[in-house]
């Protein structure tokens, strides 16, 4: 059997698909699995286990000059790619125009069908093309989990009962190149390993205030943990910065491309975090981690039912002392509190090479 995923964007929807991934090989342990993604997220894709092609593709960029020269040539070769293969399921886990058009164009086997999504689901978007284009459209129950909505669409797709247990599939690579370099001072100050603080996301109203940060980081030290700071822009970089100023042992990252950076946060003790992609990245490799939400949504996208990860939910903000209970509570559950056990052992799905 041959399974066409489309989940083009963006990365914590991406990461969220990944389960789906994982219980197809399950049911169906021969199918071959290809997926169409934006290209800025097609590195992260090719670490999911099981995913044979990836097919990259820039809709975002190619909006912008849709009849440029360039524009038309990189479309062509994305078009040849995408038609490689006739599909016996082209499986649409985004419910967008633009993913129904792509489910569209792939070819189908002979008796092949596309799957889809037949409403919107709360809190996720929703376009009519995407159930027009489907051969089969999926119901869901409206108030789902942005996982279980990917894996109840698989499942009902190619007949089969979504697993009780979940795996991401996602895989990391430790102690090589790039990755070695970003955690390699305050060994001494710092025994219990490294915790990143994804303090970037997109949204500005999902940050959480500088000062917060910076006193998570000084508790942090005074427990024996380093703090690594990732960025992802200019202004990320910058707040990185005003954060490393208040703290003994941190390091502000280098910027890394998405595979380096997933293979840097497989180094770590742990995450705290900000509802954004490198959370739910983090949740995919099984760290300890503490997702931060200034809106009642983590229902929808935050970890799910394992100790060792939780989300903190309160307006305008949670609170330091808030979010340090939850680490606590997160760091006991996974032993990172010792030496010798998440800080100096590969997670789950991570590959020491």
């Amino acid at each position: 059997m041959k399974i066409l995923i489309v989940k083009l964007s963006s990365l914590g929807d991406v990461v969220h698909a990944m389960p789906a991934v994982q219980d197809i090989r399950r049911a169906w342990p021969q199918a071959q699995i290809d997926w169409v993604v934006e290209r800025s997220f097609a590195p992260l894709v090719q670490r999911c286990e099981g995913v044979n092609r990836v097919i990259a593709c820039e809709l975002r960029r190619w909006r912008h000059s849709p009849f440029s020269k360039q524009t038309r040539q990189a479309w062509r070769t994305f078009k040849v790619e995408l038609q490689r293969e006739r599909y016996d399921a082209v499986i649409d886990l985004q419910g967008l125009t633009k993913s129904a058009f792509i489910s569209w164009l792939a070819r189908l086997a002979p008796q092949g069908n596309r799957y889809g999504l037949a409403h919107q689901t709360e809190g996720s978007s929703f376009e009519a093309p995407a159930r027009w284009v489907a051969h089969v459209a999926v119901t869901l129950e409206p108030h789902c989990h942005a996982v279980a909505r990917s894996r109840a669409v698989c499942a009902q797709a190619l007949g089969y009962a979504v697993p009780a247990s979940m795996s991401f599939g996602l895989l990391a690579s430790v102690n090589t190149g790039q990755t070695a370099t970003v955690n390699i001072a305050f060994e001494a100050a710092c025994p219990n390993g490294w915790v990143a603080l994804v303090h970037g996301t997109s949204r500005a109203d999902k940050q959480w205030p500088l000062e917060h940060w910076r006193s998570l980081g000084q508790r942090l030290n005074a427990s024996g943990y380093a703090v690594a700071l990732p960025h992802g822009s200019d202004t990320e970089q910058k707040t990185a910065q005003q954060i490393a100023q208040g703290l003994a042992c941190a390091v502000v990252w280098p910027r890394l491309a998405l595979d380096a950076l997933t293979d840097a946060l497989a180094t770590c003790a742990g995450v705290v975090g900000v509802d954004s992609g490198l959370s739910h990245i983090a949740v995919a490799l099984d760290l300890p981690h503490v997702q931060l939400y200034n809106f009642d949504t983590a229902w929808r996208t935050g970890p799910l039912n394992r100790t060792h990860q939780c989300s903190v939910f309160a307006q305008p903000s949670p609170t330091v002392d808030a979010v340090w209970q939850a680490w606590l509570a997160v760091a006991a559950s996974a032993g990172a509190t010792s030496r010798g056990s998440v800080a100096k052992s590969a997670p789950t799905g991570v590959m020491a090479l």
